[in-house]
């Protein structure tokens, strides 16, 4: 064989070597990385959406609402630590939802999304306040919009029986729509069977600061005939 070839050959032989070496430590590298940003996407979803607990939970039997095929939702039952506090509860749900569907199929909420707020007004109106995920990676479509908001009004229904309506908010902002198609302008209805919430009477009720005072009903005229007048005598 001549020289140059065998030379040649040999930094070949070399070459390859050094690029299989440089190949495992890229693939290492690699690894680690990708390790890596999975440890920070966990510690993020923390951060964003950490454990509610209060001294009151107490573990019960839970529906959550996941889907279910056919662009529906079922309830599923779970045991969950809940509050007695119904925005507490609301956002332990929430979180519960978005969390912890038993398989990827069930997953109606996109895994990135955090729930940025939840709280009850006392006409009974949730607000449900999602970060920009909720909209940006539910697919576009009006079944599939339908059964993420399905899935947060039948939780938010079976388990806060005090809330009436629900308000969803993305970013802390009102939006048009959920991903193109569901309006999100309006309210969604809660426990609409549930009895009305008491108001008080006007006779019990204390007008606010400020506010004028309520008129007072007329008195009703007098139905007696006047008195008759003495004829005047001639002159």
């Amino acid at each position: 064989m001549p020289r140059n070839l065998k030379i040649a050959l040999g930094i070949l032989i070399v070459a390859v070597v050094v690029g299989l070496i440089s190949l495992r430590g890229l693939q290492r590298r690699m690894t680690g990385l990708a390790e890596s940003q999975s440890s920070d996407e966990e510690a993020r979803r923390e951060v964003l959406a950490p454990e509610i607990s209060t001294s009151s939970d107490a573990k019960v039997e839970t529906k959550i609402y996941w889907a279910a095929g056919e662009d529906r939702v079922a309830p599923t039952t779970v045991a969950l630590a809940l509050s007695s506090e119904p925005a507490v509860r609301g956002k332990q749900v929430l979180q519960a939802l978005i969390a912890n569907p038993t398989t990827a199929e069930q997953r109606t909420i996109p895994g990135d999304t955090a729930l940025l707020g939840f709280y009850i007004l006392p006409d009974g109106t949730a607000i449900a306040d999602f970060s920009m995920p909720l909209s940006a990676e539910t697919p576009s479509g009006i079944e599939s919009e339908q059964v993420v908001v399905d899935s947060i009004s039948r939780t938010l229904e079976s388990n806060v029986p005090t809330a009436r309506r629900l308000k969803i908010l993305i970013n802390g902002q009102e939006v048009d729509t959920l991903a193109g198609h569901v309006d999100l302008t309006g309210f969604f209805d809660l426990n609409s069977t549930s009895a009305p919430l008491p108001v008080a009477t006007p006779s019990t009720q204390a007008a606010p600061p400020g506010a004028p005072a309520t008129a007072k009903a007329p008195k009703p005229a007098s139905t007696s005939a006047p008195a008759a007048t003495a004829p005047k005598s001639p002159r």
